[in-house]
């Protein structure tokens, strides 16, 4: 387990400079949700935007070990995704970045997003799976969609869009960003691709973090129902 000392150190990367709260608060995340089951082996990613003008974001780097991280595990990226330094020059030195780097971008330049993290849950990947024809899902009547940014009530109905895996990662990225700003649409707290895992965001990485704890409760709330009325198959 990674120790307090270790999450509390300081990058050596000169890329990361000015980046050690946020670096922290996402180790200390990813810590939490390896945990509760939600990053296991070196699944998920984490980001934080740094700078909105010019946009920059600390990004996890490729294949890390989330319950693990270590400071120097993170990449600064720019508002297309590449690597920089702290006066927004592309570097090469840094590890390799996450392979969804893009996705993270896509989401940090809403004005309203600090922070964007990624899991990949049971309930998320049985779910996913389960309402990918109907290319997602709503959740409605529920308290804990309380827990959610501007929703007052339990009447609320959050839909949950579901997107294709691909390894074509712009190619979704265009897809998410196209479903972000479809007026024609109810908004949106996060999506999941099909068995892969949930994206959410928040202003910060506090509210993201509980974006994730709302949605895995109410994932796992809905699979347990369905399960028992025999429409999930699942060995949980």
């Amino acid at each position: 387990m990674t120790t307090d000392t270790e999450v509390t150190s300081s990058p050596s990367h000169p890329a990361l400079a000015g980046a050690e709260r946020a670096i922290a608060e996402l180790q200390e995340t990813g810590q939490y949700f390896f945990q509760r089951g939600w990053s296991v082996g070196t699944s998920s990613n984490y980001s934080a935007v740094l700078n909105r003008s010019p946009l920059q974001l600390v990004v996890t780097a490729s294949g890390m070990d989330k319950g693990r991280l270590k400071p120097n595990d993170f990449v600064r990226c720019n508002y297309d995704g590449v690597q920089v330094d702290t006066d927004n020059q592309p570097t090469t030195d840094q590890p390799r970045s996450s392979a969804e780097t893009l996705l993270h971008v896509v989401l940090a330049r809403l004005e309203d997003v600090g922070s964007v993290l990624h899991t990949h849950s049971v309930w998320g990947t049985l779910l996913s799976d389960h309402f990918s024809a109907e290319g997602g899902f709503e959740i409605e009547d529920y308290e804990m969609l309380k827990g959610l940014a501007g929703v007052k009530t339990h009447r609320h109905v959050e839909s949950v869009p579901i997107f294709d895996n691909t390894q074509d990662i712009p190619k979704l990225a265009e897809k998410v960003d196209k479903r972000l700003h479809d007026e024609s649409l109810p908004p949106i707290h996060g999506f999941l691709i099909r068995n892969h895992g949930l994206y959410t965001w928040g202003e910060n990485v506090a509210e993201a973090r509980r974006h994730i704890e709302i949605y895995e409760f109410l994932f796992e709330v809905l699979g347990r129902k369905l399960s028992a009325q025999g429409k999930l198959c699942n060995n949980a």
